[in-house]
């Protein structure tokens, strides 16, 4: 028997005993893409989010939700795998409950579907894994722990100018090809000496080779028997992609709750989420809203954001990509996910352009966090002058691209040369890229991101080359750049070539 089939066959041992004496067959009277009508003649109709099992002649049932009451005998349901070859009057069993998933220590280093059904061609699952329903409400606000110590990543942009919150969410929101992907594959990279809890990670939407990468990145690193995977890729049905964040959830509140252990929760892309339910929304016959997106837009992000919180002392910590439609970031379902996170991290495409990686806008992004009184007044402080600095220096680009550096005033000619050199010391190599540019990745700490971005407000750094700044670590490391570039300089005159340490 197949192992999915006996999952669902099982779901009935989870269930109250009243659940699993409702359980009723059916027969399938209509198809239609992923919607299947299913008719429950002389029995009583399952539930909204109730899940089906629909017995196709060749190979495992499939599996399908409800989503709707078409009449007193008929139901609308979502088919989460491929309906191809499924015809009329294929029998239909109802569960009596939710879709259930695996949970647990033994799904710790595996990768699983929507149904929690294996996909790294590993060992079947064990046949007593405890399982738990993917729709849940959310935890009442009276258990929830606030989110107000600092989750360091390493990255010096994100650390100095959007502090992450341990037991908080972050979102990294960019357009096409701006390094969303990546920038969540370092934070992973960098995370496995710092962060000793679960980790689970879900791929919404998710192209194949970017599955492959990911999957071998996380056990070239040695943290996948800490993880747990959980894909719905771009090739499956809408309504997979549009239920993996809750799987993935799923797990994750298993350890919270029923653990207590700390759990990191990686997604990438919950804009392929909002995508899948848009596409739901249109095969379920509903009007569209605004920009042709569901009518029901905020309140699926809402049931989905509102679950990632931290209860008592045990916390789950989100870091999600969101993906920008053309690059609008007043879309709505972009503004939508902005609503329900602590940290935003806006990624630019012209700092991309630029060659400024990561891409990160230091203006446009924000956290919740930069406060005095959760940071320091310190830290505050130089974050407050570093966006201020690079503030006016793209106030005066206009200028400059018209009449030329020169035309400014000393001391706008200083500010500008502070801000250049400050967008560069904040760039740094990542581990996750070393195979491509052939540079080691950086990792650096929240002090010696704060030393570095005083010295050059301070004018330490005025007469230093550009050059010496991009892509380095601290500021130590750049120093030993910039001594180096001057003791290979040609001499001139005849003269020795300058040697002071600048």
């Amino acid at each position: 028997m197949d192992e999915l089939t006996t999952a669902f066959l099982d779901q009935a041992d989870h269930l109250p005993p009243q659940s699993a004496a409702q359980t009723s067959h059916g027969r399938v009277i209509a198809v239609r893409g992923a919607v299947v009508d299913v008719a429950f003649d002389g029995a009583a109709l399952p539930l909204i989010e109730e899940s089906l099992a629909i017995i196709a002649d060749e190979g495992p049932p499939i599996i399908a939700e409800v989503q709707a009451h078409v009449d007193e005998h008929t139901v609308r349901a979502l088919a989460l795998q491929s309906t191809n070859g499924l015809r009329r009057g294929a029998p239909v069993q109802a569960s009596g409950g939710p879709i259930q998933v695996p949970v647990g220590e033994a799904m710790l280093g595996r990768l699983i579907d929507v149904t929690g059904a294996p996909g790294d061609r590993g060992a079947p699952l064990p046949v007593h894994v405890p399982r738990r329903p993917i729709h849940r409400p959310a935890p009442p606000l009276s258990s929830q722990g606030a989110a107000t110590g600092i989750f360091a990543t390493g990255i010096k942009v994100i650390d100095l100018l959007t502090p992450l919150a341990q037991g908080g969410k972050a979102a990294m929101f960019g357009g096409a090809g701006v390094g969303k992907t990546v920038l969540v594959m370092e934070l992973i990279h960098a995370m496995v000496e710092r962060y000793q809890g679960i980790s689970v990670f879900a791929g919404v939407g998710e192209r194949s080779r970017e599955g492959h990468e990911m999957l071998l990145d996380i056990r070239n690193s040695g943290v996948l028997p800490r993880t747990v995977l959980v894909y719905g890729q771009m090739n499956e049905p809408p309504g997979a992609r549009w239920r993996v964040p809750l799987t993935a959830l799923t797990v994750a509140e298993y350890f919270r709750d029923e653990r207590h252990q700390n759990v990191l929760l990686l997604m990438d892309n919950v804009f392929r989420f909002v995508q899948a339910g848009a596409e739901v929304s249109g095969l379920l016959g509903r009007l569209p809203s605004r920009v042709g997106y569901q009518p029901t837009l905020a309140s699926e992000v809402a049931g989905l954001q509102e679950r990632i919180v931290s209860v008592g002392d045990v916390s789950v910590t989100a870091i999600e990509a969101v993906y920008v439609p053309a690059d609008d970031f007043t879309d709505p379902a972009v503004t939508t996910i902005a609503a329900h996170v602590d940290s935003m991290v806006m990624l630019s495409r012209s700092m991309a352009a630029q060659g400024m990686y990561p891409a990160i806008d230091p203006i446009a992004s924000s956290s919740i966090l930069l406060d005095p009184l959760v940071v320091g007044a310190e830290h505050a402080a130089v974050a407050t002058e570093v966006r201020r600095t690079i503030e006016h220096y793209r106030e005066l680009q206009d200028v400059i691209s018209l009449l030329g550096v020169e035309e400014l005033g000393a001391d706008d000619r200083r500010m500008v040369g502070r801000a250049r050199r400050l967008q560069r010391f904040l760039t740094q190599p990542f581990a996750v890229t070393e195979a491509f540019t052939g540079v080691p990745g950086r990792s650096v700490t929240v002090a010696d991101t704060l030393a570095g971005c005083s010295a050059i407000l301070a004018g330490d750094c005025d007469t230093w080359q550009e050059s010496s700044l991009y892509m380095v670590g601290t500021l130590e490391e750049a120093c030993a750049r910039e001594q180096a570039s001057h003791d290979t300089a040609p001499a001139v005159d005849g003269q020795a070539p300058r040697s002071t340490t600048p």
